[in-house]
């Protein structure tokens, strides 16, 4: 088996990818309805939308697997990446680079394969609209043309999704609006003479939940941090849901005392909805406050890094007490 190489922009693609946010939302229905029409269109028992992360390829959607996602290392998609072109493997066994592959000798005896190269707006390859079949086929050259529109479309909603400031699972403003509302709200304070402060959120123990009773799970105690922050703070408060499982509160005319104190009845009110949620977990999470420095040079950097530091400081104490 050959292990995919990593492309020659990695780093690029991987930051590309991070910040379209596209991994913290999970499956998508307008993916779902194309994967569902794709599997009958060709007539084969598998159609995907993947994202290749890091470490793991991620489906984004998924009609005819059960898996989430797969180790990248094993994975057809990271082959796709690496081209411009699309990947066609009529039959995996006489190809050298898959013939021994797990996916193709074990359960799921992968035997065709289709994948043709996702880009994101900015031209980052990052992932595959493919066709699995556990039979060798053919692929003529005008079924080829259909699955380059119908990932021709997922990238047009790529395009969609990037450009709206708006984090799907929560409601809350996502990475996107934050970048840019925070340098107006760093203008605004200073030109009043005012404090601004920042809270940067992140939930424990959200691995431990996806792993024991599911990632619908996961979803659903992200949701839940974001109501209880809607309830707990003021409308003129700016939420956001800045990526994976980290969330980050904006106070306006606040010192970084205030924000403390604010932020520690948003734990006081996650307790006490752990008392009447249902839920087989609990909902906790960990906290970093900092105030800006109307004294720097106005570099926001460095205000996100302390808070996002105060807040792993207080991660790795808490899992060091229970």
């Amino acid at each position: 088996m050959k292990t995919p190489a990593l492309p020659a922009n990695e780093e690029q693609r991987l930051t590309s990818l991070r910040d379209s946010g596209l991994l913290d939302t999970g499956t998508n229905e307008r993916f779902d309805r194309l994967t569902r029409l794709a599997k009958r269109l060709f007539n084969v028992p598998v159609a995907l939308v993947t994202l290749v992360g890091e470490h793991t390829l991620h489906f984004k959607s998924s009609d005819g697997l059960p898996h989430e996602h797969l180790p990248r290392d094993i994975s057809f998609c990271a082959h796709t990446i690496l081209s411009e072109s699309p990947l066609i493997i009529n039959d995996t066994r006489e190809d050298s680079r898959f013939a021994d592959n797990p996916l193709v000798i074990g359960d799921s005896g992968l035997l065709f394969y289709a994948g043709y190269p996702l880009h994101l707006p900015d031209g980052a390859v990052v992932g595959s609209f493919c066709l699995i079949d556990q039979s060798p086929r053919d692929f003529s050259s005008a079924e080829l043309d259909i699955l380059k529109d119908f990932a021709l479309i997922v990238e047009n909603e790529f395009a969609v999704m990037s450009a709206a400031t708006t984090d799907e699972l929560t409601g809350l403003f996502n990475r996107r609006a934050f970048d840019s509302l925070v340098k107006f709200a760093i203008s605004i304070a200073r030109r009043r003479a005012e404090p601004l402060a920042l809270a940067w959120l992140g939930i424990d123990g959200v691995k431990k939940i996806n792993d024991t009773w599911g990632h619908s799970e996961g979803d659903e105690a992200r949701k839940a941090m974001a109501d209880i922050m809607r309830a707990s703070f003021r409308d003129a408060d700016l939420l956001v849901r800045y990526g994976g499982d980290e969330f980050a509160v904006l106070f306006s005319d606040t010192h970084e005392k205030g924000a403390w104190i604010a932020v520690d009845h948003l734990a006081e009110q996650t307790k006490a909805w752990n008392l009447t949620s249902g839920k087989p977990w609990k909902l906790a999470f960990s906290w970093g406050v900092s105030e800006f420095d109307h004294n720097g040079d106005g570099d926001v950097k460095p205000w996100l890094k302390d808070a996002d530091s105060k807040m792993y400081a207080m991660k790795s104490d808490n899992q060091q007490t229970r």
